[in-house]
């Protein structure tokens, strides 16, 4: 099964985690999950189920 890999695994934690790594070292999701071998079906499920959904133009889950 794909994971989270080091990435939180609780979906509150993992919003801080995602929207730092966005902030200061990628420039999108894709890249944050290429580089830190996320399952990027994974990560947006589990923030999606907080109700958190990517924002293109701030570059970060709101």
């Amino acid at each position: 099964m794909a994971d989270l890999g080091q990435a939180p695994k609780d979906p509150a934690m993992l919003l801080c985690y995602v929207n730092l790594k966005l902030r200061d070292y990628y420039n999108s999701p894709e890249e944050l999950c290429k580089a830190e071998d996320i399952d990027y079906d994974v990560l947006t499920a589990t923030l999606a189920s907080i109700d958190y959904h990517y924002d293109k133009t701030t570059n970060q889950f709101k």
